[in-house]
């Protein structure tokens, strides 16, 4: 396979008209950590985007950062880390379940747009990024949004950008937000709640005037995987729900009290505090009882996002019929659901528990023959598949860049 390295956003212009103009598709990579996701592509022809890996701009007053796309996340969240800064949105590291090294970039991070536990108060990573520099399907440059929160202008592209996975236009560089870290967190601790009970025991914290940032439960059958920093929450042999609570240290302390006393009708309610209750979202975020190199590696995981008042049921129906495991986060509203290997990874089940539930389904995790045999990505209307035909065709007409990845099928 033929490997195309760039080391500016002219030499994407060309690779991409050199590409339409020879009828050869290409598959957009940064470092390929997010490779497994997605329909397999049709093509022999890699653009690998790893040389655009400077950052360009970072203004820690302004709570700003302007990075080229391939730069390495982990080296970016290093940079904004020492100005005591984050991306609110908690990016996951997804080779814990994918397997391989934590080697994403800032352009897959965009791409994917796989936000983390603090998604239900900060945003997507769509809501962060502010501007980006791409060349479309056409091979022309293009810029949309800019440097400041409050500019406006081509805004609407970036949230098209973002969860497009590289099939409109291969972003070069991209500007976003970041925010300060909290100076203190608190997580409320609640074991031995059914999922249901659980489910309402998050509601009753997220309607709350405490400002909860994460809420999440673990049902006690998903501790037998081994569960990475996890594991020290499975001492007891039951079930765990978490919420947490951010902010300057008296604050939080205040609050978690005064949450505590709230959800005290559910339970005997125990607190981590800083470091113990960092490491735990860390690994919530990133699934960590699911990773490639637990007891679950082998299996099929789907991400799941449905309305959070039906998380619960939907969540209990899954892992009773499939005999799988499952974690909720977002309060219920995203369920990663490791079911046993069958040959479509259950995707009759989950589909139309997910249907009937309001939601929709991904399949993040698969071999390779499963995701050429069943829709990875959720089915969409007829008339809302069109429509994103029309704007996949105003940037791609000739479906050049990642052909295929996002529709079964579309790889012909």
């Amino acid at each position: 396979m033929d490997t195309l390295k760039v080391r500016d956003a002219k030499d994407v212009e060309e690779v991409v008209r050199a590409a339409v103009a020879g009828e050869q598709p290409l598959e957009i990579i940064g470092h390929g950590t997010k490779r497994a996701i997605g329909h397999p592509t049709a093509t022999n022809a890699v653009l690998d985007l790893s040389g655009l890996n400077a950052v360009t701009a970072y203004e820690p007053n302004e709570l700003i950062i302007t990075v080229q796309a391939g730069a390495p996340l982990a080296d970016v969240q290093s940079l904004i880390d020492a100005k005591n800064q984050q991306f609110a949105f908690e990016p996951m590291d997804i080779s814990v379940l994918l397997g391989g090294p934590a080697a994403g970039t800032i352009g897959g991070m965009i791409g994917a747009g796989l936000a983390g536990p603090r998604r239900i108060k900060a945003g997507g990573a769509r809501d962060h990024l502010l501007g980006a520099h791409a060349v479309s399907g056409f091979g022309d440059s293009f810029k949309t949004g800019g440097r400041v929160v409050k500019n406006v202008t081509g805004y609407d592209l970036c949230k098209l950008l973002t969860g497009s996975w590289g099939t409109l236009a291969v972003m070069t560089e991209v500007t976003l937000k970041v925010m300060p870290k909290p100076e203190s967190e608190r997580t409320l601790v609640l074991r031995g709640l059914d999922d249901g009970t659980a489910n309402r025991a998050m509601t009753a914290a997220l309607g709350s005037p405490f400002d909860v940032s994460g809420a999440a439960h673990l049902p006690q059958q998903v501790f037998r995987a081994g569960s990475g920093a996890l594991a020290g929450l499975a001492g007891s042999g039951q079930s765990v729900t978490l919420v947490r609570l951010e902010g300057i240290a008296a604050s939080a302390v205040h609050r978690a009290g005064s949450l505590g006393a709230l959800l005290s009708s559910y339970g005997t309610v125990e607190t981590l505090a800083d470091a113990a209750s960092l490491a735990v979202w860390a690994g919530l975020r990133d699934v960590q009882p699911f990773a490639a190199n637990a007891a679950l590696g082998a299996w099929p995981v789907w991400r799941i996002v449905c309305p959070p008042a039906s998380g619960g049921a939907l969540g209990e129906g899954l892992a009773r019929d499939s005999g799988g495991d499952v974690i909720y986060d977002w309060g219920g509203g995203l369920i990663w659901a490791a079911l046993p290997p069958s040959a479509d990874a259950q995707a009759r089940l989950v589909r139309s528990r997910v249907a009937a539930a309001g939601g929709h389904a991904t399949l993040i995790r698969a071999s390779e023959e499963v995701r050429r045999n069943v829709d990875v990505f959720q089915p969409q209307p007829d008339g809302l598949a069109a429509l994103g035909e029309r704007v996949r065709n105003s940037f791609d007409p000739r479906s050049v860049l990642n052909r295929g990845r996002m529709r079964r099928g579309g790889a012909a």
